[in-house]
């Protein structure tokens, strides 16, 4: 009975020992960041914020975050700064939570999460503006070398189908760090807003950034939700078309090149042609030959003709002359 005691003993005492070994320690796990906060910088955009745990012992390790996105879309990434910028709908709310990892590949363990959210905005469900959709249209603008086109959004979307009779939307929208509010509605029967058309804007016509709309309404009868709405510029209709004018110069110059280069062709074709079979002789014309040889005796024998009448008009006056004297 003793010694089944003590191997009982022994066996608890391995046991413990593993299961000790099994936990982490303490000082492998990394402490989750503090002051976490989420906040609305723009349209659709908001920037992400946390501080290194302070009770973070100092060490050789080199320590960085993975921040992972939960609403409206999951999204995982890692970073060593201590913010981020989000561009993001937020009708729908916005929630997110970072931990320190070892940046490095440490066999540290990486902390806690820590998280923060923003609410969705209130309004009542069906008010917000329905099937929206928006286009650009690229313009040549000769006033300003700078910028030489210049770009048009032209947005348009229904009511809400629960929306009140007096609903008002009001529409903006933000590209880079420019937001504008609309000045030009097109209205319904009831008066209220159902386009928009920003004639000339801040984006620009190859630009990368987002393309974020937003549209917000107010109501007696009821709380008017928002919308928030992102497009990437390639996928709206008319970006990157040039002016006609400009289409027309860029044909004209493909053109005359093309006929350029078909006419040196046929010239280095037809030179290396004529090198390849030259010209056969023509046989020699002999009427024409005798001709040249004839003509020239013709004319001596006229000058011989003339000079020997004249010699003889000559022996004749002296004969006279001897005779009278």
């Amino acid at each position: 009975g003793i010694i089944m005691a003590s191997a009982s003993l022994i066996l608890l005492w391995a046991m413990a020992i593993l299961r000790a070994d099994s936990l982490p320690d303490k000082n492998s796990l990394l402490l989750p960041p503090t002051n976490f906060t989420i906040n609305v910088i723009g349209l659709a955009q908001v920037l992400l914020r946390w501080e290194p745990n302070p009770d973070q012992e100092p060490g050789n390790v080199e320590l960085g975050y993975r921040v992972r996105i939960n609403a409206p879309q999951e999204e995982d990434y890692e970073t060593r700064n201590t913010e981020s910028k989000r561009v993001t709908v937020l009708h729908q709310g916005f929630s997110a939570s970072v931990q320190t990892i070892p940046w490095d590949g440490h066999s540290l363990l990486a902390s806690n999460w820590v998280s923060a959210e923003l609410k969705a905005p209130p309004g009542s469900p069906g008010t917000s503006i329905m099937n929206l959709t928006c286009t650009t249209t690229t313009t040549l603008n000769n006033s300003n070398p700078l910028r030489p086109y210049q770009v048009s959004l032209y947005c348009t979307w229904l009511v809400g189908k629960d929306a009140p009779e007096d609903t008002q939307y009001f529409f903006y929208y933000r590209y880079g760090s420019s937001t504008e509010e609309c000045q030009e509605y097109r209205k319904d029967t009831l008066k209220r807003n159902i386009a928009c058309w920003f004639p000339r804007t801040f984006i620009r016509s190859r630009g990368s950034d987002l393309l974020a709309v937003h549209a917000n309404g107010s109501s007696q009868c009821a709380a008017i939700k928002p919308l928030d709405q992102l497009f990437a510029l390639h996928a709206i209709g008319n970006d990157d078309q040039k002016p006609s004018t400009e289409w027309f110069l860029i044909v004209l110059v493909a053109t005359i090149c093309f006929i350029l280069l078909i006419f040196t062709l046929i010239c280095k074709i037809g030179h290396l042609w004529t090198r390849l079979f030259p010209p056969v002789p023509a046989p020699k014309n002999s009427l024409k030959d005798f001709l040249v040889i004839v003509s020239p005796e013709k004319t001596v024998s006229s000058e011989t003709e003339i000079e020997v009448i004249s010699y003889v008009e000559e022996s004749g006056l002296e004969t006279l002359e001897d005779s009278v004297f």
